[in-house]
């Protein structure tokens, strides 16, 4: 946004010129300080946060790839109940906690446990006997948390990233319902795990579901996304809130997330959390239920096994997101993973997404769908996508086009994750922020980009070099034939 005021206004104010200088370096500096700053961070084609305008281009949704089983619910302990699955990577390892329970009952009943599997690849997945509690008889399980109803309905943990974080306290996490608030759990290894005190922190929310909680690089804050309904009690739809804290402890009065112009849908999960490579924004990958949306009928219920209270419904995986505060961005109302085939896959409370994405692959990301629900066969999937992937600026054969909004960059080069056919192509060009290109980068200068890659540089003239343009105000112009831009980024 600029700010212009007439120059014959100002005269007739009768402002001394020195005056008048002050004045129009400070609206200068206003003006300035509106356009935003993305310095080298990457940036996704989830929302139109830069998007000025599309011409014959449009943003698209990508569907994960199916891979198949990874962690099957076997065990006395853990049934076909299994639920609210967080996946954290720390390190070379990858740490897998869920609710195991091997029969319906109430929420927060006393036969619910906290179970832990871990992996060296995030494909072959172990269960560790960890020794700590006896249950069914044995001491000889993965069971990470018992005995602590109603927290192990939906515990929910991460790796805290705060630099203030105490070392001992490496792990943190919430779980518990209206009942009982949300009580803090601490640990320093993500295995052996306390409270961190016995009152709960936070309690002006429904939380009969996963109530999810990390640190925001972006935001420094604590950030807790919860259940909330949209009517009085548990009425209307199920929908989501959101506190923020600074010390775990003390959390703020909760805002209740909006969703643009969409309609409502009940979202039974949100799993908003930093996209690890790019955590200034938020992704959530949720579960939409469909209450009463019957696909299987008594007879095929009754041949998978399922429990009689859990196929009266059907949902699947939707792709929000969020750059922080009370909104959430639904740029695709469409299904981000549909349920599979087989009747299996279109029981109630089946295709709910795990918690968290992580890279398992130099090019591959995963996501975890818990599928199969309230039957034998239930299960933890695994989804994957090239890095990037959820969506892409989008155009066909004919070729079509982006302008991008003002905005300033650190860095001296650009970097593009796109994929092209073999008769495709994408052109970047650079504007000043009158929309006049930049000699130097204009799309006539710019190398044409062709193949499929994760980290491309762009060129023109031969060079990559940005750095006279870094800490300035440009618009970008991209051209795509045939082709998808993932994301863009600039830095070194």
């Amino acid at each position: 946004m600029r700010t212009f005021i007439h120059l014959d206004f100002i005269k007739m104010q009768g402002f001394k010129k020195q005056t008048l200088l002050i004045l129009m370096l400070l609206l200068q500096g206003i003006a300035f300080a509106q356009i935003p700053n993305i310095g080298s961070n990457r940036e996704l084609f989830v929302d139109e946060y830069l998007i000025e305008n599309l011409e014959n281009a449009k943003l698209k949704l990508h569907e994960p790839v199916d891979k198949g089983p990874v962690i099957k619910f076997e065990k006395p302990w853990e049934g076909a109940f299994s639920a609210y699955f967080t996946v954290i990577k720390d390190g070379d390892t990858y740490r897998a906690y869920y609710r195991g329970v091997p029969e319906a009952g109430s929420d927060g009943n006393d036969g619910e446990v906290t179970c832990y599997a871990e992996s060296k690849d995030g494909i072959n997945w172990t269960k560790p006997d960890l020794k700590q509690y006896t249950v069914k008889g044995t001491k000889k399980n993965n069971v990470i948390l018992a005995n602590a109803a109603p927290v192990t309905h939906n515990f929910s943990p991460f790796l805290d990233s705060n630099p203030q974080a105490i070392a001992s306290q490496k792990f943190k996490a919430l779980g518990g319902t209206k009942n009982s608030g949300l009580v803090a759990y601490v640990s320093n290894d993500g295995k052996v795990w306390e409270k961190l005190q016995e009152q709960p922190v936070f309690t002006k929310g429904v939380f009969d579901s996963q109530n999810v909680v990390f640190w925001s690089t972006s935001e420094e804050l604590y950030v807790c996304y919860f259940r909330t309904w949209t009517g009085d009690g548990y009425s209307g739809f199920r929908s989501v809130g959101r506190t923020t804290s600074k010390d775990f402890v003390n959390w703020s009065e909760p805002v209740q997330m909006s969703f643009g112009n969409t309609e409502y849908e009940h979202l039974y999960t949100q799993q908003t959390s930093p996209y690890y490579r790019a955590p200034q924004i938020y992704l959530a990958i949720g579960a939409r239920f469909m209450p009463n949306r019957k696909v299987v009928n008594d007879e095929e219920a009754k041949k998978l096994g399922v429990n009689p209270k859990y196929y009266n419904d059907c949902s699947d995986a939707v792709l929000m997101s969020s750059r922080g505060g009370g909104a959430y961005d639904r740029q695709f109302m469409e299904s981000f993973i549909k349920p599979g085939i087989g009747l299996q896959n279109w029981v109630s409370r089946s295709n709910y997404p795990a918690l968290n994405i992580v890279q398992t692959g130099d090019t591959e990301m995963s996501i975890y769908v818990n599928q199969d629900y309230a039957q034998p066969t239930a299960h933890l999937r695994r989804y994957s996508m090239r890095l990037d992937g959820f969506a892409s600026l989008s155009a066909g054969y004919g070729g079509g086009e982006m302008t991008t909004k003002s905005f300033i960059f650190d860095g001296n080069a650009l970097e593009l994750n796109y994929s092209t056919s073999a008769a495709g192509e994408i052109l970047v060009e650079l504007l000043d922020q009158e929309g006049n290109k930049i000699p130097g980068y204009s799309m006539e200068e710019c190398q044409p980009i062709i193949g499929n890659e994760i980290s491309r540089t762009v060129y023109w003239n031969k060079s990559n070099d940005l750095s006279k343009l870094a800490g300035k105000p440009v618009k970008m112009r991209v051209y795509l034939k045939d082709a998808d831009v993932f994301s863009y980024k600039f830095g070194k």
